[in-house]
C-alpha cells in the first residue's frame, strides 16, 4: 500500500468507491425521511438536533475514507474487505437513526448505542487501512500512524459513552469534543506531517459524486409530494407546479454547485484541501434537508402535518439558503477572494426565498410558493451564465496565479 502519484493524469472515481456511495444513499435517506417526520409534526428542535448529529456522523466518516482512498487506493483484496466493512458500517448506523431521533423526540436521554456501534465499525476499518499504510510506505509512516492514533482515540470516547450511560448533556459535549478530536486530527497532521498524497481531481469528483447522490433526496422528496395530491385530488394543476417545483429544484442546485470548479485551485493549494472538505457537511446536510423540505410538502399536502404550508415553506427555503450561502463561502476560501457581485446575486436569492414564504402565509399553494424557491438558485445561475462567468474566469486565473 503505496502513496499515489498526486499528480496522475486521467485520475477518476473507482467503481468500489462508486458502489461505497450508495451505502451513503440509504443514510441520507434515512436522515431526511425522519427530519421530515419530526418537521411535520411540529419538533423543531428534535429534528434539527437528531439530523445535525446524524449527518455529522455519515459525512465524516466518508470524507475519511475517500482522502484516504485518494493517497493510498491499492484496489487489493484487503482494501476491498475493508471497504466491504465500512460500507456495513454505515447500514448499521443506518439502522441506529430512528432510535436516536425518537430519544430525542420524546426526552428519553439519548439511544445512540446501535448508531455509535456502526460509527465505531466503520472507523476500526480505517484504522486497519492507516496502519497498512504505515507499515508499507515509509515515506507516510508518520502521518498514516498519527491518523490512526487520533481514530483510535476517538473510538474509545465513543464506546465510553454507550456503556457510562450519562445524561444527555454529557453525551452531546462529549460528542462535540470526540468530532472535533476526528476533525481536528487530520489538520494538525497536515500541519506537520504535511498530510498524504491525495488527488485534487480525484478528490473534487469524489465530492461532486456525493452532491449527485445527496440531490437524489430531492427527487425522493418531489415523489412524495406530488403522489400526495395525486392521492387526494388526481391530476390538477397544483400537482404539475409540484413536480415543475421540485425537479427544477434539484435540477437547479446541481447546477450552481457545479458552477465553479475545485480541482485545479486545490492541485494549486494543497493547503486549503481540509478545510475546504470539511465545509462541504454544511452543504451535505443542506441539499438533503431540501429532498426532507419537499417531502413535508407531501405531509401538508395530505393533511397529515401540524406546522402549515408556512412551515413546509421555510422547511424547504432554509436549507437552499444554508446551501447557497455555504457554497459561495466555500469557494471564495478556495480562491480567497469575496466577488460583490455573487454577494447581490445571494441578496437577490434570499429574497426570492422571503417571497416564498410570504406568498405562503397569504394563502398562495404550495406548488406555486415553491416554484418561488426554485428561483432562488435560478438567480445564481442566470447571474453566472449573463456575465458571472468571465469574473469567474478572472478569479480563478488570480488564484491560479
Amino acid at each position: 500500500m503505496l502513496g499515489r502519484d498526486p499528480g496522475q493524469r486521467g485520475r477518476v472515481a473507482t467503481p468500489l468507491e462508486l458502489l461505497f456511495d450508495l451505502t451513503f444513499v440509504v443514510a441520507f435517506g434515512q436522515a431526511g425521511n425522519l427530519l421530515a417526520h419530526l418537521l411535520a409534526e411540529g419538533h423543531t428542535t428534535a429534528a434539527i438536533g437528531g439530523f445535525a448529529y446524524a449527518i455529522c456522523a455519515i459525512v465524516f466518516a466518508w470524507i475519511n475514507f475517500t482522502w484516504f482512498a485518494s493517497a493510498f487506493d491499492t484496489d487489493d483484496w484487503a482494501f476491498r474487505v475493508t471497504t466491504m466493512v465500512q460500507m456495513v458500517g454505515v447500514l448499521v448506523l443506518a439502522l441506529g437513526l430512528p432510535a436516536m431521533f425518537h430519544s430525542i423526540d420524546v426526552g428519553h436521554g439519548l439511544d445512540n448505542g446501535v448508531m455509535v456501534a456502526g460509527y465505531v465499525i466503520m472507523r476500526i476499518a480505517m484504522i486497519v487501512q492507516w496502519l497498512r499504510a504505515a507499515k508499507h510506505d515509509p515515506r507516510y509512516r508518520k502521518a498514516s500512524l498519527a491518523n490512526a492514533v487520533f481514530i483510535t482515540v476517538a473510538q474509545i470516547g465513543w464506546v465510553a459513552l454507550i456503556f457510562a450511560d450519562p445524561t444527555v448533556t454529557v453525551i452531546l459535549i462529549c460528542s462535540m469534543l470526540l468530532f472535533a478530536l476526528e476533525f481536528g486530527g487530520p489538520l494538525i497532521i497536515q500541519h506537520r506531517e504535511g498530510g498524504t498524497p491525495w488527488h485534487a481531481h480525484h478528490i473534487a469528483e469524489r465530492y461532486g459524486l456525493l452532491a449527485i447522490i445527496a440531490l437524489g433526496e430531492g427527487l425522493i422528496g418531489t415523489i412524495a409530494s406530488v403522489s400526495a395530491v395525486l392521492e387526494t385530488q388526481g391530476w390538477t394543476l397544483e400537482a404539475v407546479l409540484l413536480a415543475l417545483a421540485g425537479t427544477g429544484l434539484t435540477f437547479a442546485l446541481w447546477w450552481a454547485y457545479f458552477v465553479a470548479p475545485s480541482g485545479e485551485v486545490l492541485h494549486h493549494h494543497r493547503e486549503r484541501g481540509l478545510l475546504w472538505g470539511y465545509g462541504h457537511i454544511a452543504i451535505f446536510a443542506s441539499i438533503a434537508a431540501v429532498g426532507a423540505g419537499l417531502h413535508v410538502a407531501a405531509y401538508v399536502v395530505e393533511g397529515e402535518a401540524t406546522i402549515g404550508p408556512v412551515g413546509a415553506l421555510l422547511a424547504t427555503a432554509i436549507p437552499v439558503a444554508v446551501f447557497l450561502i455555504g457554497d459561495f463561502l466555500l469557494h471564495s476560501y478556495l480562491i480567497r477572494q469575496f466577488d460583490p457581485f455573487y454577494i447581490w446575486l445571494l441578496l437577490g436569492s434570499c429574497v426570492a426565498l422571503a417571497l416564498a414564504v410570504y406568498s405562503a402565509a397569504l394563502g398562495v399553494s404550495i406548488g406555486w410558493s415553491l416554484l418561488l424557491v426554485v428561483l432562488a438558485p435560478v438567480i445564481v445561475i442566470v447571474g453566472y451564465e449573463v456575465g458571472g462567468h468571465q469574473r469567474l474566469a478572472n478569479s480563478l486565473d488570480r488564484a491560479l496565479g
